[in-house]
């Protein structure tokens, strides 16, 4: 079955046999200060990680005390915050890359597994600032098994990550600020460093694993008493449902933020039938992530119309932040609730054989061909509805909606 936080599971050794290591990476040879230390005394417990040391960081054998590092210092000071004092300062990569070039994914990934996550194990910062792309691919990066994308997708989320059990906070490099002459980096910067400061004092949530009850047959939601408001969602061959052989393999329907019932799709409408009633009920509310895919599902392959569609989080991901590539439940289940992975197992199953068909089929029937592929898919598509059941409710807070039955 699949686990719920996930730990960095990174391979220790590439392909081609060559190790993450110091010696490996090279870059020590050639610079005055190899292997950086963290420097500042963390009286905040604020830990600032940024790309590479700068050559006046090399020769002082310190993170920023180039010109970007004063630009950082200003703007922190700005805040009450005293740089050197309040926070600790390291590196994604903490030897200097020659010409100041930008680190590699090698360097990046040998420097993460030798400094960057035994810093972050030592000092147990209560904030995590990611300055930069390259920064938020070391510490992000290798749990995310998806496009990792730029820093204008990930920046001015605070994000409570339940592996390393701090805030996560991503924003502009300072290099960039310093190229802007408009005033809207500034202001954007500010209030993403301002919110790093008030996050100093306040607990990250922690979210228990949910009880999901796996079964073959469809439960008997006629006889249930079910809340006023669930959420549900299906596990299917392909993305489209009008290609031929297409089905639904599972759905899942979250009673609570912790609780929800998994099961295979019967291919006979007598089986599905209560799965049919909870769909056809007008006095339950359902809840989704993209609606629109179930809906369609629905209709052309169980032949059923749903009754009473109340919130489709997707949507209301893009009304709050519109921002491109950030409305998918995995994403929006790792800024909002820090869980960075919980799919990894099953993902690979999803995904079309043919890129340029949406109609092609998946492989998820390989999956469930055995008892334990079925579990892990039944896991899986709990997970799913139970997330989507937690960032409704966190939506409908957030966007003041009291219409709700609930």
């Amino acid at each position: 079955m699949t686990t719920s936080f996930k730990k960095d599971t990174a391979p220790k050794k590439r392909s081609d046999g060559k190790s993450y290591t110091c010696d490996s990476c090279g870059l020590l040879k050639n610079c005055q200060s190899p292997r950086m230390r963290p420097h500042g005394n963390f009286n905040k417990g604020i830990m600032v990680i940024g790309e590479a040391p700068g050559e006046v960081e090399d020769e002082k054998g310190r993170p920023w005390q180039g010109p970007t590092g004063r630009l950082l210092s200003r703007f922190y000071r700005r805040l009450g915050i005293d740089l050197f004092e309040d926070c600790i300062s390291l590196n994604a990569v903490n030897c200097r890359p020659r010409d100041n070039r930008a680190p590699t994914n090698f360097e990046i990934e040998c420097c993460r597994i030798q400094i960057v996550n035994n810093a972050i194990k030592r000092y147990n910062p209560k904030v995590i600032v990611l300055l930069g792309g390259v920064a938020l691919q070391s510490v992000v990066g290798a749990r995310w098994k998806r496009d990792l994308g730029g820093i204008s997708k990930w920046r001015g989320f605070a994000i409570p990550d339940q592996d390393l059990k701090c805030w996560v906070c991503p924003t502009f490099h300072p290099s960039y600020i310093s190229r802007m002459d408009d005033g809207r980096a500034d202001t954007i910067w500010i209030d993403d460093l301002t919110q790093t400061i008030e996050l100093t004092d306040k607990d990250i949530p922690r979210f228990k694993e949910p009880e999901i009850i796996l079964s073959d047959e469809v439960p008997r939601f006629d006889q249930m008493k079910l809340p006023d408001l669930t959420a549900t969602d299906i596990e299917t061959t392909g993305l489209k449902p009008h290609g031929p052989g297409h089905r639904i393999v599972c759905a899942s329907v979250a009673v609570s933020e912790n609780k929800a019932y998994s099961f295979m799709m019967p291919q006979t409408p007598r089986g599905r039938k209560p799965y049919l009633w909870y769909l056809a009920n007008n006095a339950l509310g359902k809840m989704a992530h993209n609606m629109k895919f179930e809906d369609t599902w629905f209709r052309e392959r169980l032949n059923a119309e749903i009754n009473n569609w109340e919130w489709d989080s997707m949507l209301a991901a893009h009304t709050l932040d519109n921002r491109s590539g950030i409305t998918s439940l995995k994403f929006q289940t790792y800024v909002n609730f820090g869980i960075a992975d919980y799919d990894s197992e099953v993902y690979p199953f999803l995904r079309g054989t043919e890129w340029n068909n949406t109609n092609s089929h998946n492989t998820i029937m390989e999956l469930v061909s055995t008892d334990e592929g079925k579990d892990k898919l039944l896991t899986y598509c709990g997970w799913d509805s139970v997330l989507e059941y937690r960032l409704a409710m966190q939506q409908i807070k957030q966007m003041n909606y009291s219409f709700l039955p609930f």
